[in-house]
């Protein structure tokens, strides 16, 4: 092994009642209509997943491709569109759903570029919040967790592609994260 460790931040019992909660919250907050979930790539698929399913109302559900961290733990600051919608959103009730909101960069770059198509509304979810590592203002609707200066794995979440798989967050440890 590489000598790291992982401490569970969040269980899965934890973060599924949450999301439960936040599902109740979005469909009191959009009464009608369709509501557009957008689901940035990759490590928000397995939130999305179970957020959809919370949320009673019809939903539409799209993903959208970002690359800002490359293979490292921090932001390298410039943003790249990896895949972009399958479907319009002019009129649409958006929700960005996002993993984590931890310097705003990525998240603020993508509500510019769905601004642009016209969109009725545009609103974020995120598993979890870091708002201490702000470096743009961004304005989240649904938070699930806030969370400390550490670096988190699991429930989609990854270092170097690894760890995604894991049922609970759980913060990574050791030489390789240091």
């Amino acid at each position: 092994m590489d000598g790291s460790s992982l401490r569970t931040l969040f269980s899965e019992e934890k973060i599924q009642k949450r999301i439960r909660e936040m599902g109740t919250q979005i469909d009191a907050d959009y009464p009608g209509g369709t509501l557009h979930l957008v689901c940035i790539l990759k490590g928000a698929c397995f939130f999305m997943a179970d957020l959809a399913r919370s949320i009673e109302r019809d939903v539409v559900v799209d993903f959208m491709g970002i690359s800002s961290y490359g293979r490292g733990k921090t932001t390298s600051g410039a943003v790249k569109l990896t895949k972009d919608l399958d479907t319009a959103i002019e009129g649409a009730d958006v929700l960005l759903v996002e993993d984590i909101v931890d310097t705003g960069v990525t998240i603020t770059y993508l509500v510019n570029v769905l601004e642009q198509r016209k969109p009725k509304s545009i609103r974020i979810a995120t598993l979890l919040d870091k708002p201490s590592r702000r470096l743009r203002p961004v304005k989240v609707a649904y938070v699930g967790f806030e969370i400390p200066d550490e670096f988190v794995v699991g429930y989609g979440l990854d270092y170097a592609e690894r760890y995604r798989n894991l049922r609970d967050v759980c913060v990574l440890q050791g030489p390789q994260v240091a």
